[in-house]
Parts: structure tokens; sequence; C-alpha cells
């Protein structure tokens, strides 16, 4: 192995679960290794495959906590969404990018595909990739008394959760300090735009491309008439208030990091002061990814005007 003080590092964050992902991930320790760079990996307990593996297993070993990705350059994520948003959660601590290679079934948020890891290496060792900011959100949680419960912080969302399955929970929706809507509901969404696509998308809100700074609201099987999904300004200030004889909630980041909402909590939430930094490997637009990842239908596309065409059409007009 290389030297434990080289001078580039990389965390490796392996989805574990299939034995082809385990051998993606040894090819890619590997190929870093052999370029010099320092491989850190990421595991899970003393039962994941990696601990013990023959050669995973002789890599320094991390477990998942704020400084897991100290000292490094960049988080590499060998997995689907969820395995991605668990490495952002380490290198939004830290301030670093974080790279994606689909080894899942939608793998919204990766940046390339598993037949292209090898590519996404090199590209990794000769550090040419570009990093774009995503947005993210910051959340807190307060109690009936204005007391701070626990705060976090999300890339795709904060889910407002009932967690009283028999019956439904009572909230209030606030933008800027002022109320919106009363509704009993399952829930309510607050999402960035990369979190368009995913559990806010499933609740009925809209596809918002990412470059766009905006957050997204989407109630959750409200009982109400008008509880259309709202767009709102990323410089607003977006609260839901459960009402204090209504049933417990939970607040959830990302899918794993809740925060307990006791009857009449109220949950506040803002753009992130801190955005994850996402590694683009190729400029391919998000429509391209969007069409690809949902399947769309796109048969019959003639394609944009030819330039020739319209000026032509200009000078005949």
């Amino acid at each position: 192995m290389t030297d434990s003080l080289a001078s580039r590092r990389v965390l490796l964050v392996p989805h574990t679960g299939r034995s082809s992902n385990i051998e993606s991930a040894v090819r890619a320790a590997k190929l870093l290794d052999e370029a010099g760079i320092d491989v850190r990996v990421l595991i899970n307990d003393e039962e994941d495959p990696i601990a013990d593996h023959d050669v995973l297993g002789q890599y320094t070993h991390v477990r998942h906590d704020e400084d897991a990705a100290e000292g490094a350059e960049l988080v590499l994520v060998l997995g689907g969404d969820g395995t991605f948003l668990r490495a952002a959660d380490m290198a939004h601590a830290v301030d670093l990018p974080v790279l994606g290679i689909n080894l899942g079934h939608v793998g919204f948020l990766a940046e390339w595909e598993s037949d292209s890891l090898e590519e996404a290496l090199k590209r990794v060792i000769d550090r040419d990739y570009r990093i774009e900011d995503r947005m993210t959100l910051d959340v807190v949680v307060f109690d009936s008394g204005q007391e701070e419960i626990g705060r976090g912080w999300a890339l795709n969302e904060v889910s407002i959760e009932n967690l009283n399955r028999r019956g439904v929970l009572d909230a209030t929706l606030e933008v800027d300090a002022r109320p919106v809507a009363s509704f009993g509901c399952d829930g309510v969404l607050i999402s960035t735009p990369t979190g368009s696509t995913a559990y806010a998308f499933s609740a009925g809100g809209p596809v918002l491309w990412p470059e766009l700074d905006a957050i997204l609201v989407v109630p959750n099987n409200a009982h109400a008439l008008f509880t259309k999904p709202l767009v709102v300004s990323p410089h607003s200030t977006v609260a839901v208030e459960s009402n204090s004889d209504t049933s417990a909630a939970m607040a959830v980041m990302d899918g794993f990091r809740p925060v307990p909402m006791p009857p009449g909590s109220r949950v506040e939430v803002r753009k992130g002061e801190r955005p994850v930094r996402w590694v683009r490997l190729d400029s391919s637009p998000f429509t391209d990814r969007l069409v690809s990842k949902l399947r769309l239908p796109v048969t019959g596309w003639r394609g944009p005007r030819k330039s020739a065409d319209i000026e032509e059409a200009s000078s005949r007009g």
C-alpha cells in the first residue's frame, strides 16, 4: 500500500450489498493506490465484508463521522443514491467535493455509470474534473416552548413525517413569517432542486433543474382542497408547525438524519450556508439525465431548427 503520508488522499465510500460492488471497490482502490494516492475506505461496522477483505481490508478504515473525510481531496462514492447521500454528509462536514459512480438502480445523484469507472478514476487521478455547487437546506426544530430540539442540513429534502399511522398530522405551513395554509396530512416535504427528483417527485412535486436556487414545498397526502406544491424564493424561510393536540412527528433529513417533533413543534428551513461541492466529469445537460434516468419517451423528436433554416426564414421575413 502507499505511504499513509501521501500528499493526495481519497475517501472511498462503497455500497457492499453485492459482490459485484465489492469488485468495483477493489478496482477503484487499486487504481488509486497505483497512482500514489492514499486510499481510506469507509466501513459500517466490524461485520462489514470490507473489514477483513483480502484487498480492501489492508487499507485504512474509517467510520461515518464528521471527520471521516478530513485530509482527503474528494469523496468517491460507489453505489446508489442512498450511499451518495451518506457520503455527501461526510464531504459536506469538511467542505470537500463528492463524486458518485452509480452501482444502484436509478442513481440520480451519480455523475457516471459503473461501466465508466476506469475512465472516471483516470479523471480523478489527473485532476481532470470541475466542481459545481449544489444548494442545501439548513433545518432547525423547536418544541412548543420555542426551545431548540435539534438542527441539521439536507441535500435532497427534509421530510416532516407523521408517526401516527391511524390519523393525520395537523400542520400549518408558513412562508416568510406569514401563514399560508393549515391542513391534515401524512407530512410535508421541503426540498432543494437536487431533491426534486427524489421523494418530492414521488409525492407529486415538479422537477426543478439543479442550476436553480429555490425551495420546493410539497404537502404529502394532504386532506384539503388547496394544497398544491409551492416553489419558494431561496431567500425565504419556510416553516411548518404541528398543532399541540396532534400526534408526534419526525423531521428526517435526506432519509437518515432524524430529529423528533413532539406535538406543537416547529420546523424552520432556509437555504443552507454551505453547499455540497459536486464533481462534474462532463458537460451533458440535466435534460439528458432526466430522460435517461426516468426512461422518458422521446420518440418523434426532430430536434431544433438548423441555423441555416433560421437564417433563410429570417431573410424571407
